[in-house]
């Protein structure tokens, strides 16, 4: 049985050392929301489905290729021969600010629908977890309805239902954004949003209660360098982001999302669940890429020792 299932669009990605007009080295690799947080859960020891839909091409042999190296099933995903494998360029502008270009209008990932996503519940599949992001629903009316279809059937089949809200100003507005994910609320067991994401779901002054209220069993709040905070029947509990090196902030969330995930797959309370997150997510700033840093198991007492240690 699969512990976590997600669907998504994963990019070929494009990491360019300045300014795009300028020309230069790039690295090549991928990038996406839902694979980083398979890829994550994949290096702690679960078993994770990553779902979506690649292009007949190398862009999309590469992602295809970098998922089954990590250990994510790609079974149920589809090649579409008729559309392109989506393209994300990174451009590093101040600091540790970077730019995000999405080459992904028509591309294979936007043609996910509901039908891909039948497979996953048949024959009396019951993943653990469903987790689904506002990403995928922003790519069109398709992948829209194979995340309603995903999340209703998980929760009919007992799956816990988990969100990251995920808002990309480039991909929808907010009003687009709330009218879409809003009718997802009864169906949701665990929602992951940062303070500003909070308003896309409710108008109410007091989002957490209201979510609580709308039968969400947990909301948890990222502050970014701030930590993050766990709200639900156990009451309210934060912790502060571990202290490390920021090299690059992309992807960061996606790793709070894996450790956060990982923890509940391993009935961890909520105080471990959220000292597994911010672990994680100290993992991948720390780094370069979306995913390239997460840890295994065994890493994540790493950032135990102190600064500039050797661990012999």
């Amino acid at each position: 049985m699969t512990d976590v299932l997600t669907l998504g669009e994963t990019m070929a990605a494009f990491r360019m050392a300045g300014p795009l007009r300028l020309g230069g080295p790039a690295h090549l690799s991928i990038a996406g929301s839902e694979s980083t947080v398979a890829i994550g859960l994949a290096r702690l020891g679960h078993r994770v489905s990553w779902l979506g839909v690649t292009g007949a091409d190398e862009p999309g042999e590469l992602v295809r290729r970098s998922l089954r190296a990590e250990g994510v099933d790609i079974s149920l995903a589809r090649i579409d021969a008729h559309a392109p494998t989506g393209l994300i360029l990174f451009e590093p502008r101040v600091g540790d600010l970077t730019r995000v270009v999405y080459h992904r209008t028509g591309s294979a990932g936007s043609r996910l629908t509901a039908d891909d996503v039948h497979p996953a519940f048949a024959d009396g599949r019951t993943p653990r977890i469903v987790h689904v992001t506002g990403i995928t629903c922003a790519l069109g009316d398709g992948p829209y309805e194979a995340v309603r279809y995903a999340v209703g059937h998980a929760r009919a089949a007992g799956s816990l239902v988990s969100l990251d809200v995920n808002h990309r100003s480039r991909l929808w507005s907010v009003r687009q954004a709330a009218e879409a994910l809003r009718p997802l609320l009864p169906s949701l067991d665990l929602v992951i949003a940062s303070d500003d994401e909070l308003a896309v779901l409710t108008d109410d002054l007091d989002p957490v209660a209201a979510l609580l209220a709308a039968g969400v069993r947990e909301v948890v709040v990222k502050h970014g360098a701030g930590g993050a905070t766990s709200h639900g029947e156990h009451g309210t509990l934060h912790r502060p982001a571990r202290r490390v090196p920021v090299v690059d902030t992309v992807g960061a969330g996606d790793a709070f999302v894996a450790g956060y995930l990982s923890g509940v797959l391993d009935g961890a309370d909520a105080a471990a669940r959220l000292d597994r997150a911010v672990t994680v997510g100290a993992f991948a700033v720390a780094t370069r890429g979306d995913w390239e840093g997460l840890p295994s198991r065994d890493d994540l007492a790493l950032l135990d020792h102190d600064p500039g240690s050797a661990v012999r």
